[in-house]
C-alpha cells in the first residue's frame, strides 16, 4: 500500500535489497549524523521535553505525550506541545484552534494534543519554543512531540520510544532500513527508552528481546502497554468494520479482536492518509453490506475533523476508540522522579 513501510524493513534474512539501498542509506546516516552533532539553536528557560523514536512510523508518540501532559496537569504545571504539524501546510508557529484548523492545514496529531494541553505547530522548534516562553499563560513545560532528530531546540529530558513488536527493524538506516539515523548517534540523545508493547491483557507485559544493538545503552528501559478507555461493551453486540490509517493498523485491528469485536472489515490506510471520497464510499458500503458499525482510531477521527460531503457521513457514522497509555508502578515513579528533577522545588518555582 502506498505510504505505507517496506515489509523487508522488518525482515533481516531479506538482505538483497537492503544491500542494493546500503550506499544510500550511508549517505543520508552522515548527513543526519553531522546534523545531530550539531549546537543546539536555542535553549529554553523552562523545561523541554521531548518524546521521540528511532525509527520511521508509528510508535506511540502521542499516547506517551498525552500520558506525560496528564501527569503534568495533575502536578498543577502548564504544559505546552510543540510540533511540526506532520502532513499539515502551516509553518507556523501556529497555535491550534479546533474552531478553524483542520487536518490538513495543521495535521491530525496537533488536533488530538489541543484537547489535552494547548498546542503549537511550528517547523522552526526554536521559533516555537520561543513563542511558547513569551506567551502570557505562564506554561511551564514544553512538551516537544518527536523531534529527537532535531537539534535545534536543546532537550532537558528525552524519551526514546520502540514499538515492542516490531523493534528495530533490520537495524539499518533509512533507506535500506527503519532507522532514522545510525543507532549510536541516536541512543546517545535518549535519557530513557519506552518500549510500547501495545495493546496487551491488564497487568501483563510480554518478554521482549532486547535487540543487541541496544547493549550500549546504559540509561533505563522502560515498558508501557496500551489500554482502551471508557465502556466498550457495544463492541461486542454486533459486526464491525474497523479503519485505521496509523502507522500500524493491525495493531488497531488486534486490540479490537482482543475486546471481543466481530471484524466483517479491515481497511488500513497510509499513516496520516487523507481520506478521499472514494476511499469513505467504499467504507462506508462495506459497513453497510454487511449491518456494522464503523469503528475507527481518534487519530482518524480527527482528520475527519471539519471535512464535508462523505467524510462528514464517515465521522458521523463512525465511533473512535479511546486509548491511553499505562506504565508498571515502577516505571511510572521513574517518570515522576525524571520530571520532578527538572524543577527540584515544583512547578510552583516557575511561577
Amino acid at each position: 500500500m502506498a505510504g505505507r513501510e517496506p515489509p523487508w524493513w522488518y525482515d533481516r534474512e531479506r538482505r538483497g535489497i537492503r544491500t542494493l539501498l546500503q550506499p544510500f542509506a550511508a549517505l543520508y546516516g552522515a548527513i543526519v549524523r553531522r546534523r545531530l552533532a550539531s549546537q543546539p539553536i536555542h535553549r529554553s528557560a523552562i523545561p523541554v521535553i521531548c518524546v521521540g523514536n528511532f525509527t520511521a512510523g508509528g510508535t506511540g508518540k502521542t499516547p506517551l505525550t498525552t500520558y506525560l501532559a496528564q501527569h503534568l496537569i495533575d502536578q498543577r504545571a502548564r504544559p505546552a506541545i510543540l510540533t511540526r504539524g506532520h502532513r499539515g501546510r502551516v509553518n507556523g508557529p501556529h497555535w491550534v484552534d479546533t474552531a478553524a484548523d483542520m487536518a490538513r492545514d495543521v495535521g491530525d496529531e496537533p488536533l488530538q494534543h489541543v484537547g489535552m494541553a494547548p498546542t503549537l505547530v511550528s517547523r522552526d522548534r526554536a521559533a516555537g519554543a520561543r513563542i511558547v516562553e513569551s506567551d502570557a499563560r505562564g506554561f511551564t513545560h514544553i512538551l516537544m512531540d518527536d523531534g529527537l532528530q532535531n537539534p535545534a531546540l536543546a532537550k532537558s529530558l528525552t524519551f526514546a520510544l520502540i514499538d515492542g513488536r516490531r523493534g528495530l527493524g533490520n537495524g539499518a538506516v533509512i533507506p535500506a532500513g527503519p532507522l532514522r539515523a545510525p543507532l549510536d548517534a541516536q541512543l546517545r540523545l535518549a535519557d530513557a527508552i519506552v518500549v510500547n508493547h501495545g495493546f496487551v491483557a491488564v497487568g501483563m507485559v510480554p518478554n521482549w528481546r532486547r535487540p543487541p544493538a541496544l547493549d550500549a545503552f546504559e540509561r533505563p528501559i522502560l515498558h508501557a502497554t496500551i489500554a482502551p478507555v471508557g465502556d466498550l461493551s457495544w463492541l461486542t453486540r454486533g459486526p464491525i468494520v474497523a479503519f485505521a490509517g496509523i502507522g500500524v493498523p493491525e495493531h488497531f485491528f488486534a486490540m479490537l479482536r482482543a475486546l471481543g469485536a466481530t471484524l466483517a472489515a479491515e481497511v488500513a490506510f497510509a499513516d496520516h492518509h487523507a481520506f478521499s471520497d472514494d476511499d469513505v464510499r467504499d467504507v462506508l458500503a462495506r459497513a453497510k453490506a454487511a449491518g456494522a458499525l464503523l469503528v475507527t482510531t481518534e487519530k482518524d477521527m480527527a482528520r475527519l475533523s471539519g471535512l464535508g460531503g462523505a467524510c462528514a457521513d464517515l465521522r458521523a457514522a463512525a465511533r473512535a476508540i479511546p486509548i491511553r497509555m499505562r506504565f508498571g508502578d515502577g516505571d511510572a515513579a521513574y517518570i515522576a522522579a525524571a520530571m520532578k528533577a527538572l524543577v527540584p522545588d515544583g512547578p510552583a518555582a516557575l511561577r
